[in-house]
C-alpha cells in the first residue's frame, strides 16, 4: 500500500504524529467498498473524507479528489464501516488508573485491544466509570488515540451476589461496587450513573458464587430495568442460565450479554420468545473457550461445550434475532478477534450478517444510525481498511490495515 502526501510539509508531519486536527482532505482510492451489510460493493470504489465526515462515496472514476488531500492507495484492499465491538471492559491493568498513566501508554494499550482489530466505538459493559471517563475525555481531547466509548460503569449485582471470580481482582485493586439491597437504592444508583455520564446500565441477571447461581429477584431487576429505561439508557443483563433469562426477559432488559452454553440448548420456540421481547445478544463465544481451558479439558470436551453456545446463537440468529458482536476482553486478555469471527461463521452467521453484528445492529440498537455504521454521504467517517475480503473469508475482519474514526488514521499496521 502506498500513501501520497500532497499537503505542505508542516501539515504532512502533523498529519503523522496523529493530530486531532480534521481540517484537511482525505481520500482513500481503489478500494472494493462494502457501504452497508445489505448493499453490493462499490468495486474499484474511493471515499473522500472532509471535516471527520464523509463526504462522497462511489466508483473511482466519480470521485474528485482535491489536490491537497491526503491520499491513501487502496487498491486490492477492501473498506467497511467502523467496527462496534458492544461488550468490552475498561478494566485492564493497561487502563485502571487512567490518571497515573502516560498518554502513550493508554493509547498503546487501547490500540492492543480495540483499534488494532477496527473496532471505532467500544460499549464498555463493567468498569470504574469515573476512570473510564477520563479516557474518554482523554480520547476527545485528542490527547490519546482510541475508540468512541460508551460505558454502562459499574453493575449492578444482589446482596451476596458480587461474583466470586472477581472478587480477589476488586480487593487488589481497590475497587468498590455496592451490592443492591433495596430497589430505593437502586433506583438512586442508576440515577447517578447516569448522571456521572453513564451511557446504559447493567445488571447480574444471575451472579456465580462458590456454592452455586445467585439470580436477582424480579422485581428488583424490573426497578433497575424501567428507571434505566426512563433515562432513554439500554441495560445489558449478565446471564448464566435460563432462569437468569427469564429474570432479563420478564424485567424488559434489552441486551442479553452472553449465551448460556452450560445450560439447555436453545430452542427455536426460546429463540423466537427472546426476540419477541426485542432483545438483542453479543454470543461472547471465544469467552467460553478460553473460560472452558482454565480446567485442562480435552478437546473434544472444548469442542462439545462450544458447539453448544454456537447451537445457542445460530437458534437465536436464525430467529431473526438482533446480533451485536461482543468479546467479554478486557476481561479476557485473548484480544485478537478471528476466533469469535470462525465460531460466529460456525453458528450459520454469514458474512453479510457478521458485519452487520459489527455495523448496523449496534447502531441501530444504541442510536447512532444516524451517523454510524454504513458508508455514506454525511455519516461520520469511520472506517475500516481490510487486508482481504470478508465475504470471501470471515478471518478477513481480522487482517486489519488501517482504523480510521472521524477522517483520522488511529491505527495504521506497520
Amino acid at each position: 500500500m502506498r500513501i501520497r502526501f500532497a499537503l505542505p510539509l508542516l501539515l504532512s508531519c502533523v498529519f503523522l504524529v496523529g493530530s486531532p486536527s480534521l481540517a484537511s482532505d482525505m481520500a482513500l482510492v481503489g478500494a472494493r467498498i462494502y457501504p452497508s451489510p445489505a448493499e453490493p460493493p462499490i468495486e474499484n470504489g474511493s471515499i473522500l473524507i472532509h471535516n471527520g465526515h464523509i463526504l462522497a462515496v462511489g466508483p473511482t472514476a466519480t470521485i474528485k479528489v482535491p489536490q491537497d488531500a491526503t491520499v491513501i492507495d487502496c487498491k486490492g484492499l477492501v473498506v467497511t464501516a467502523g467496527f462496534w465491538n458492544s461488550h468490552v471492559h475498561i478494566l485492564t491493568a493497561g487502563l485502571l488508573h487512567a490518571e497515573k498513566l502516560s498518554p502513550e501508554e493508554v493509547t498503546s494499550q487501547l490500540q492492543e485491544m480495540f483499534t488494532r482489530w477496527g473496532f471505532t466505538t467500544v460499549f464498555d459493559i463493567a468498569s470504574v466509570l469515573q476512570n473510564t471517563a477520563l479516557i474518554r475525555r482523554l480520547i476527545e481531547s485528542g490527547e490519546v488515540n482510541g475508540p468512541k466509548i460508551l460505558s454502562v460503569g459499574e453493575p449492578f449485582w444482589v446482596k451476596g451476589g458480587t461474583p466470586v471470580y472477581v472478587r480477589s481482582f476488586l480487593e487488589t485493586n481497590h475497587i468498590s461496587i455496592p451490592e443492591i439491597e433495596s430497589t430505593a437504592q437502586a433506583i438512586g444508583r442508576v440515577r447517578q450513573q447516569i448522571h456521572d455520564g453513564a451511557d446504559g446500565i447493567k445488571i447480574f441477571a444471575n451472579s456465580i458464587e462458590q456454592n452455586g447461581i445467585l439470580t436477582m429477584p424480579l422485581d428488583l431487576a424490573k426497578a433497575i430495568v424501567d428507571e434505566a429505561h426512563r433515562a432513554g439508557k439500554p441495560v445489558f443483563a449478565h446471564v448464566s442460565n435460563n432462569q437468569g433469562i427469564e429474570v432479563a426477559v420478564q424485567s424488559g432488559v434489552d441486551i442479553l450479554a452472553h449465551t448460556t452454553p452450560s445450560d439447555d440448548l436453545w430452542s427455536s420456540p426460546f429463540a423466537e420468545r427472546l426476540t419477541a421481547a426485542h432483545m438483542a445478544l453479543t454470543p461472547t463465544l471465544t469467552l467460553w473457550d478460553v473460560e472452558a481451558r482454565k480446567g485442562n479439558p480435552s478437546s473434544d470436551q472444548i469442542e462439545k461445550g462450544m458447539s453448544r453456545a454456537a447451537q445457542q446463537l445460530k437458534a437465536f440468529s436464525q430467529a431473526r434475532g438482533q446480533v451485536l458482536f461482543g468479546t467479554d476482553v478486557g476481561y479476557i486478555e485473548q484480544f485478537d478477534t478471528s476466533e469469535e469471527f470462525t465460531w460466529m461463521s460456525r453458528a450459520g452467521m454469514t458474512f453479510q450478517k457478521i458485519l452487520a453484528s459489527l455495523t448496523t445492529s449496534p447502531a441501530q440498537r444504541f442510536g447512532y444510525s444516524n451517523r454510524s455504521g454504513r458508508i455514506a454521504q454525511g455519516m461520520n467517517a469511520d472506517l475500516v481498511v481490510l487486508n482481504g475480503d470478508p465475504a470471501q473469508s470471515t478471518s478477513a475482519f481480522s487482517r486489519v490495515r488501517y482504523t480510521i474514526r472521524d477522517g483520522k488514521v488511529i491505527y495504521s499496521k506497520k
